[in-house]
């Protein structure tokens, strides 16, 4: 686990700098140099800019490039605490690719629909937590379900528990809200959902596929 934070954290700084000297470099180039002050204030104002963004999105950024190797996570889970589980086939790292970036495109797409929401104070952390709940709750599941059942078996199980995993959720968002410890978010979350999948699994008596 330590070696998969690391990873994601390497690559997220990595990628944290190409954004901010890309930037950088973008806002330096607009600027025109006959406005004379003008052009300078606007220099500085964006290039201020680009550094606070590329801030704001860093915890985001780990949490995206350690959602990669969060299969390792579970695996890690696995061996230690379920060692009579069979071994699983890993899935390919287009298909995690793909799931990473529709989960993104649905949040960001449900976030930008309840946005007025945002607005008002009160209801903008009900809303916050409620979405957000549901969305990570489910994404993480999924995750963790389709390694071990069908479609089909991962989706009944999921429906039993929707509370439980609402809440779950709920809580992996309100960890994501705290700076510093939301950048090792998703490898506790991803131990965390492995637990309750197998707790949930096993009272069920669903039997695990095949690898």
């Amino acid at each position: 686990m330590r070696g998969v934070a690391v990873k994601g954290v390497l690559l997220a700084v990595t990628f944290y700098a190409l954004l901010v000297f890309g930037g950088w470099w973008l806002v330096g180039t607009a600027a025109n140099p006959d406005s004379g002050w003008v052009a300078g204030l606007l220099d500085v104002l964006g290039k201020v800019a680009v550094v606070t963004l590329g801030l704001a999105l860093f915890p985001t950024l780990v949490s995206a490039f350690v959602g990669v190797f969060l299969d390792e996570v579970a695996g890690a889970v696995e061996e230690r605490h379920y060692p009579d589980l069979p071994p699983v086939c890993a899935s390919p790292l287009g298909e995690t690719l793909s799931g990473a970036l529709r989960f993104a495109l649905i949040a960001i797409g449900l976030n930008l629909l309840v946005l007025p929401l945002y607005l008002v104070p009160g209801l903008n952390v009900l809303a916050f937590f409620t979405l957000n709940g549901y969305l990570l709750g489910r994404e993480y599941f999924d995750m963790i379900a389709s390694r071990r059942l069908d479609a089909r078996a991962a989706r009944g199980l999921r429906g039993a528990h929707t509370g439980s995993l609402w809440l779950a959720g709920a809580l992996i968002a309100l960890l994501l809200s705290i700076p510093v410890v939301n950048l090792f978010v998703p490898i506790v979350a991803t131990a965390f959902v492995v637990h309750l999948f197998e707790t949930w699994r096993r009272r069920e008596g669903l039997a695990v596929k095949s690898s």
